[in-house]
């Protein structure tokens, strides 16, 4: 088994058309935002401005004073200076344009919250490059990729505007972010309090990190919601990944999958195969995180509830290794050519080259170290351990350092954070992230909200005609926390500045 086999599916993302294959455990987490219904999208283009901000490349180091252009953008049509908020986007891996198209829970409540809606670039992303076109050059560039660094980035960008924007001075700012940028959200309010008043996390696996969580909970998770989608479906995937083997022997084997499985490139040796395995499970996995209730359009063109679709082609498990791998193909199809104008199935691709591939495989191979493994038995993938060895080996391969994987739990406080205030922590209990996140409330400030008909971060997407009930409460308990965030805001300062106040 070759070293990329031996890596997990850590994290589900690859650029396409990248020159260079990344690891399976380097990819980009599966910051799925709100993206609008395939069906349902807005007739009226959404309205912002594009600014910039000079951004010291080091915030915590005083030899050098560098900066760079961090991008951001401002909506402030339903802003109100009279009571209004500060609804902050924390940008995570990817272009903050694509963020802001696909995050329309923001854009639902911004008349209710009378908010203006910032949207902020993660540095190293997107145009926020530190170095420009040498920014992925070395780990010498890389150094100053770090959650840290774009905490601090955000901190600085909040007092700028409050600064600058006439009327901003006095209001209450809240951080919103999923997946990545949920964790980014969450541990904002961890580490400026002073800055954001609270955080909505949606999604957030703060707890995928060392020993907190078992490394099988994500892809047992996974296995689950093909399970409760059809029968014997994930029996038929478990079945798979054998018959692939078997197949791949035979004399003609590789050409035949080739041809069966419509794909662009054919398979010519054992990599190829382990290729090709690795890519089906990284479908299985985007699947279950894009488990919406209508059609969509964010990774691919898909159906509504689109696992129960796939699962009509795995009913029958006991068929013929060719049969088999002949509906697998069908099932590979829903997720890549619902549209129907795909020619062939590329191996070199999953999903949107808006992430930042690059980027998270170096924030991977630094502090994002998240343990992932499966067994064959709870779930339905090959088994492969957790081997921190290999994976530090991989980085070293790649960008010349080890990873730290205690480093993100000393900063941030894993389990530890009860002493934090004001942070809702949504989960779906579709989202095969949700087993690293928060699903129960630690204190009467530190909420946990957990929607059954939920897949990643469902309650940060648009309103939809579709949503399922679960959804619509987790929406409306979300805002009715915002509102009373604002409320003790403006009545703090209020008794400052020995005014009452009360808006509601």
């Amino acid at each position: 088994m070759g070293r990329r086999s031996l890596l997990l599916l850590l994290l589900v993302f690859l650029t396409p058309g990248a020159a260079t294959p990344v690891p399976p455990a380097l990819r980009a987490l599966s910051s799925l935002h709100i993206s609008t219904s395939f069906k349902y999208r807005p007739t009226v283009a959404l309205e912002y401005s594009i600014h910039y901000i000079q951004q010291k490349v080091d915030h915590f180091g005083f030899n050098t004073d560098k900066t760079f252009k961090q991008r951001y953008l401002i909506a402030d049509r339903h802003w109100k200076k009279d009571g209004g908020s500060i609804l902050f986007y924390t940008g995570n891996e990817g272009d903050i344009i694509w963020f802001c198209n696909n995050t329309g829970f923001m854009w639902d409540v911004a008349e209710e919250l009378k908010a203006m809606l910032v949207f902020a670039e993660h540095r190293y992303y997107g145009e926020s490059l530190p170095f420009g076109s040498n920014s992925f050059k070395d780990s010498k560039h890389l150094n100053f990729l770090t959650s840290e660094q774009a905490l601090a980035d955000f901190a600085k960008l909040i007092k700028y505007l409050k600064r600058t924007i006439p009327g901003a001075k006095n209001q209450p700012v809240i951080a919103l972010g999923g997946s990545y940028g949920g964790m980014l959200a969450a541990w904002f309010r961890m580490k400026y309090p002073h800055i954001v008043v609270g955080a909505l996390a949606s999604s957030a696996p703060i707890w995928q990190f060392e020993n907190i969580v078992p490394c099988g909970v994500f892809m047992k998770a996974v296995t689950t919601d093909f399970r409760k989608s059809g029968p014997n479906c994930s029996e038929s995937i478990h079945r798979s990944w054998d018959a692939i083997s078997r197949l791949a022997k035979k004399g003609t084997g590789l050409r035949w999958l080739s041809e069966a499985l419509h794909l662009c490139t054919p398979l010519t040796n054992s990599q190829d195969v382990q290729h090709l395995k690795d890519w089906i499970s990284e479908t299985w996995v985007n699947l279950a995180m894009v488990d919406y209730p209508y059609e969509s359009n964010f990774l691919q063109p898909l159906p509504a509830w689109p696992i129960k679709v796939v699962c009509q082609y795995l009913k029958n498990p006991s068929v013929s290794d060719s049969l088999l791998l002949q509906n697998i193909f069908q099932a590979l199809n829903v997720y890549y050519n619902y549209s129907g104008q795909v020619r062939c199935l590329n191996i070199s691709e999953t999903a949107t080259s808006s992430l930042g591939a690059q980027g998270w495989s170096y924030q991977a191979c630094t502090e994002m170290v998240m343990p992932f493994c499966s067994n064959g038995i709870d779930d339905m993938f090959e088994p492969r351990s957790w081997n921190l060895k290999d994976y530090s080996d991989e980085c070293f391969k790649l960008w010349g350092v080890r990873p730290r994987p205690s480093w993100i739990t000393t900063m941030y406080g894993g389990k530890n954070i009860s002493s934090h205030t004001n942070i809702i922590f949504s989960n779906g209990e579709l989202d095969p992230w949700s087993g690293g996140g928060v699903t129960k409330n630690i204190t009467d400030t530190l909420v946990a909200i957990v929607i059954p008909d939920g897949a990643h971060h469902l309650d940060l997407r648009a309103n939809n005609a579709f949503d399922p009930t679960s959804v619509l409460l987790a929406r409306s308990l979300e805002v009715r926390h915002m509102k009373q965030w604002i409320k003790d805001f403006y009545a703090s300062l209020g008794k400052k500045h020995g005014i009452w106040w009360d808006k509601g």
